[in-house]
């Protein structure tokens, strides 16, 4: 009992004195006591029995100060729990797009990457084949643009007529469109552009090995290839890829609260593993009721600096809305907590004879906290005093 009563008193220094006065009443003259809950009777009209009550003796109602539970007009804040997630609008997929066995990967789970940055190669006879074809293109354009350039001399010449002079710009314009249509399909491939001015050079080795680079800068969420394994073009997926300066917090809204919530609203979450806060902005509400939960789904896009927010863990977050209410307030003072932790604040039945009550704390702010539930408006609690009651509660 000892520990107890000095742990209190070192979270509480300012109600020492008011410790020690309990010490002194009870080690001399206790005259708290509890009255036994009245029986209940058959026919009580589905009302509870009165439960047990704290009796203070007058001569130490001094050390007990009361207040009525009022009402505050405030900022609504909605409380609710979330879960992290990735930010779909800057999270995306690395598919190659041709076919043949990986031969390097060069990256792994949580490597951070840069856009155009090489994940791995892929050895594939597609990369040939568009290489092949963008050569013959180029010979056919070169090619079809000496022909012109003579049918032009003999056109001057009058050495032929014009319709043959047509006909062959005709060829070079079809060859000119061949090249671009295959050197679109290198780019498709991803080939860069150094590799593409190599395969201009008639005679090089062609280099069958592909690069599958980041379309994003962000990190390696996921790794769904291993070395050697076949990939199919436009259908493997490699890795995912997300920015994780920002995440989505799945939150939760309750019926009664969704009035109040609107798009743009200012979060702020924490989580108790975590020594930093975190701030976003509500972007969506959804449209649907969850049929588990009976909430609203909102979305939350949360600031995530520092990496410390992880896919699929819970936080606490607060939707700070732009509506104000009527709520019910005590004094800061009059909040206790019980061994479970809970809140509790104890209530005057009637004079000289006090209750314990388990409340929920809607917020706290100007030495008031808001109580959502357990209080009625007009009721009488303990403002000042409440440990004279509940230590002369934990003593018996």
């Amino acid at each position: 009992m000892y520990r107890v009563i000095c742990s209190h008193a070192a979270r509480h220094p300012e109600r020492l004195a008011a410790i020690l006065c309990v010490l002194a009443l009870t080690t001399v003259a206790p005259s708290c006591r509890r009255t036994q809950p009245a029986e209940a009777k058959p026919d009580s009209g589905g009302v509870s029995p009165q439960p047990g009550l704290f009796t203070v003796a007058p001569d130490q109602m001094s050390h007990i100060r009361t207040v009525p539970v009022g009402t505050a007009n405030w900022p609504v804040a909605v409380q609710t729990t979330g879960t992290v997630d990735w930010d779909a609008d800057h999270t995306t997929q690395a598919i190659t797009q041709v076919n043949g066995p990986i031969t390097r990967i060069l990256v792994d789970l949580g490597t951070p990457v840069v856009q155009g940055q090489p994940l791995l190669y892929v050895s594939s006879p597609d990369v040939a084949n568009a290489v092949a074809a963008y050569r013959k293109a180029r010979n056919r354009e070169v090619y079809n643009r000496r022909i012109v350039d003579r049918m032009k001399e003999l056109l001057d010449r009058g050495a032929i007529a014009l319709k043959d002079y047509q006909s062959s710009e005709a060829d070079y314009n079809d060859a000119l469109t061949d090249v671009q249509n295959s050197l679109q399909a290198l780019r498709i491939f991803g080939i860069a552009s150094q590799d593409i001015e190599a395969a201009e050079k008639q005679g090089t080795a062609v280099n069958t090995e592909l690069a599958v680079r980041s379309p994003i800068s962000g990190a390696v969420v996921q790794k769904l290839v291993s070395p050697g394994m076949v990939i199919q073009a436009g259908q493997t997926i490699c890795f995912a890829i997300s920015d994780v300066s920002t995440v989505w917090v799945q939150g939760h809204i309750f019926d009664r609260d969704l009035p109040s919530v609107r798009v743009g609203d200012p979060v702020d979450e924490s989580n108790p593993s975590l020594p930093e806060h975190f701030h976003g902005t509500v972007a969506y509400i959804g449209s649907f009721v969850d049929p588990n939960t009976r909430t609203t789904p909102v979305r939350i896009v949360t600031r995530n600096p520092a990496g410390l927010l992880k896919k699929d863990m819970f936080v606490d977050a607060v939707v700070h809305t732009g509506t104000r209410g009527r709520v019910l307030v005590v004094p800061i003072s009059a909040v206790l907590r019980d061994d479970k932790n809970e809140p509790i604040v104890y209530v005057q039945a009637e004079p000289g004879k006090f209750a314990q009550r388990s409340v929920t704390v809607a917020g706290q702010q100007d030495g008031l906290n808001a109580i959502s539930s357990g209080l009625r408006e007009g009721e009488t609690v303990v403002s000042d005093g409440s440990l004279f009651l509940q230590f002369a509660n934990t003593i018996r």
